[in-house]
Order: structure tokens, then C-alpha cells, then sequence
């Protein structure tokens, strides 16, 4: 008989990881990572293939918390945007000072 995956077991979130970030069980890939690579129009199969580390079903695991928690998700990598294009112009500042 088969290994059976119980799937709620594939996501994680853990506040000593990654700060509490959802992650693929096992590694520290997020799943923000996964949903940035499908945005950019990669299916889950070219995701797994690029994130060799991942089996395909860890990919399309992270893709149904997404969809399934997509407000989170989507606030997160805002989040995560916003705090970039602070560093990227504070940056520029700098550079621009000296």
C-alpha cells in the first residue's frame, strides 16, 4: 500500500521560521515565493522544476493556501513591495548624497 500525505501537513507556519511566514513544510521556501513565480505565469509543473527541492504537490499545496488565503497573501507581498521601494529610495538618497 502507498505512503499516504495527510496534505494539511505541507504548509506550515511556525513564528521561529521565516517570521511565521507560511512555508513548505521541510524547507524554508515561502509560499509568497511560489505565488510570485505563478503570477509571473509559471505553471505549478515549471515551479517544481525550477524549485527542484519541491515535489510537485508541495508546489500545488502552497498554490491552494493561497487561494485559499489569498487577502493574506496578497497584504504580505504588498507589504513586502512597499518595504522595498522604501530601502530602493532611501537608497537612492544616499547615493545621491555623496
Amino acid at each position: 500500500m502507498p505512503t499516504l500525505t495527510n496534505i494539511g501537513t505541507l504548509i506550515i507556519r511556525d513564528p521561529h521560521l521565516r517570521n511565521g511566514i507560511p512555508i513548505v513544510a521541510g524547507t524554508a521556501t515561502s509560499v509568497q515565493r511560489i505565488v510570485v513565480l505563478y503570477k509571473q505565469g509559471n505553471s505549478a509543473e515549471e515551479i517544481a522544476a525550477d524549485l527542484d527541492h519541491l515535489a510537485l504537490a508541495q508546489v500545488y499545496a502552497a498554490l491552494t493556501y493561497y487561494h485559499a488565503n489569498q487577502a493574506e497573501i496578497e497584504a504580505d507581498l504588498a507589504a513586502q513591495k512597499a518595504e522595498y521601494e522604501r530601502l530602493a529610495a532611501l537608497n537612492n538618497l544616499q547615493i545621491q548624497g555623496k
